[in-house]
């Protein structure tokens, strides 16, 4: 499925367009399948996909990308819905 996190293929944090990586809202193995079918990733460049400051290794990033996936994911599904997909809210 298309991410609903961006449209364009570009990191989405400094907007590169070389050697981009998918990141999985909710990674993981077990969850990656379940983010593909949702749309709950987006692109990243390889520094900010799995350097020091990137979501795999900063955890307030995580919450940060988490949260927004959140906020638009519930544009046109329910909380109940991210709940079942997330496990949990990030924008309270």
């Amino acid at each position: 499925m298309k991410s609903i996190m961006q449209q364009d293929k570009q990191c989405y944090i400094c907007g590169s367009t070389r050697n981009l990586e998918r990141h999985h809202i909710i990674h993981g193995t077990a969850n990656r399948k379940k983010a593909e079918e949702l749309g709950l990733w987006l692109w990243l460049c390889p520094e900010h996909h799995r350097g020091k400051d990137s979501p795999h290794f900063d955890a307030n990033i995580d919450r940060w990308f988490k949260g927004l996936a959140q906020q638009r994911f519930e544009k046109t599904h329910s909380r109940e819905e991210w709940m079942k997909a997330a496990g949990r809210n990030y924008l309270e």
